[in-house]
């Protein structure tokens, strides 16, 4: 019977072998201090054994909400996409997804855990059981992947090169970054009549948790005279790179700066290696970079059923509440 047998949290061997073609940037410790730091969570990594073997890792982190223990690997509204299993070739995943069960509720003595993880099998249907999002093929040329997006698309990538915008890299550690992002988050939240989950703190405490990793892209786009009018932020590691956020002034958009910055985005990785860009989530929007819809299981167990149900109502309430905050702040703007 495989077994989980929990590690160190950081650093080898319980860090997992950086080489592996599963590895994600979610499941380094730089990631996983990020979590840790922003949602006062115990960050946990245990090993697949078979035997005296390894066949692999877990990452999570748990959470206490009111005596109840939770294992997420990752929850929502960690703005953490996927974690999960880092299993060598050829390990089964049911195998491995009953080891963890037996795990959690045992010695972890959790009552309820969720899993998103990259390589289970895509998903579809009720959104709540799954994660749903976009991927580019960064195999093909960089000519083959501009012909692929939308025509729109391209025109207005090359309508910011024409009209002079440029897109710079940015330090991990420029103190104006987290508030130049969270301000043009906000405008794009209010034309939704929603607001954003996080603060500015979020984006510090990732710049500052990924600077120096080399896995931490950081954009800024600025007009013809020096304006910032957008910014970007994209991790990536290994085979998979990502679109973690992308924000902008809404009265340059005429610039065409979100498609400039995200086109930069997919070249900088793919020249760094990567196969895959994956869009961070659903959004219709999308698709005109002619990327392909994904769907990955998010599985959620509870040993108790009411759990589940609490859970649900909790996610409810959530989402109740970012639209009454979204329509107030869209009101304040009025006034």
């Amino acid at each position: 019977m495989l077994r989980f047998h929990r590690m160190p949290p950081f650093g080898t061997p319980a860090g997992g072998n950086d080489a592996s073609p599963e590895r994600l940037i979610y499941h380094t410790d730089a990631w996983v201090r990020f979590i840790e730091r922003t949602h006062d969570a115990t960050p946990v990594r245990a090993e697949l054994r078979d035997g005296d073997t390894v066949l692999g890792h877990v990452v999570g982190l748990v959470v206490s909400r009111f005596g109840v223990r939770v294992f997420g690997s990752p929850l929502p509204g960690w703005t953490t996409l996927y974690m999960g299993f880092d299993l060598r070739p050829g390990v089964p995943r049911a195998e491995a997804l009953a080891a963890l069960r037996r795990f959690v509720f045992g010695e972890l003595r959790c009552v309820h855990f969720e899993l998103v993880d990259r390589q289970l099998a895509s998903a579809g249907g009720d959104p709540k059981s799954h994660v749903e999002s976009y991927e580019t093929d960064l195999t093909r040329s960089e000519d083959e992947i501009f012909a692929s997006m939308e025509s729109a698309c391209r025109r207005c990538i090359r309508k910011a090169e024409k009209l002079g915008v440029t897109i710079e890299e940015v330090d991990a550690r420029d103190a104006a970054f987290p508030g130049e992002f969270h301000a043009q988050l906000v405008e794009v939240f209010r034309k939704q009549g929603l607001v954003p989950t996080y603060g500015p703190e979020r984006v510090r405490a990732l710049a500052e948790c990924l600077d120096g990793t080399g896995r931490l892209l950081l954009l800024r786009a600025r007009n013809p005279e020096g304006a910032c009018i957008a910014t970007g932020i994209y991790p990536g590691m290994n085979r998979v790179a990502q679109f973690w956020g992308n924000a902008s002034v809404r009265s340059e958009q005429h610039y065409r700066p979100n498609e400039a910055l995200n086109w930069y985005a997919m070249r900088y990785w793919k020249r760094r290696g990567a196969a895959v860009f994956d869009w961070g989530g659903g959004g219709d929007y999308k698709a005109k970079y002619g990327c392909a819809r994904i769907w990955v299981p998010r599985l959620c167990e509870s040993k108790y059923a009411f759990l589940g149900h609490a859970r649900e109502a909790a996610r409810r309430a959530f989402e109740g509440r970012q639209r009454l905050l979204g329509r107030l702040s869209a009101a304040w703007g009025r006034s």
